[in-house]
């Protein structure tokens, strides 16, 4: 008897909570500057490419969905660590403590206008055994 196809099939983008979807927009679009794929129509949600995942923003209230902040970051890689961190103070983000090194990767935490948590990250070094 042949197995049932899988019921998951990938991940099509993640959601990131917002209450003010224009100041959300400007933050994703300009200050960490990632491309800006689709509006969904008339309701405050709108997508952006990171390479690898897709970024949706979607403002709570206006789907029927109480606002929370995620505490646990989305990781964006970043090519060069420390010139990306450096761009990104340059434009208004404020770090939350140091610079994590965990022997493999570096990364670092910042939040978004809405609260919910962020983080560059560069690995440079082989995952161990």
């Amino acid at each position: 008897m042949t197995p049932p196809p899988p019921l998951i099939t990938g991940t099509d983008f993640i959601t990131v909570a917002t209450r003010d979807f224009d100041s959300a927009v400007a933050f994703y679009g300009g200050v960490l500057g990632l491309d800006e794929s689709k509006r969904w129509g008339q309701m405050p949600g709108a997508e952006f490419e990171t390479g690898n995942l897709t970024i949706a923003l979607m403002q709570s209230d206006a789907f029927g969905i109480e606002f929370r902040a995620n505490n646990h970051p989305v990781e964006f890689r970043v090519e060069d660590f420390e010139a990306a961190k450096a761009e990104l103070e340059s434009r208004g983000v404020e770090f939350k403590g140091q610079t994590l090194d965990s022997g493999v990767c570096f990364q670092a935490f910042f939040e978004d206008p809405d609260g919910n948590t962020l983080a560059i990250h560069h690995r440079y070094a082989p995952q161990p055994d």
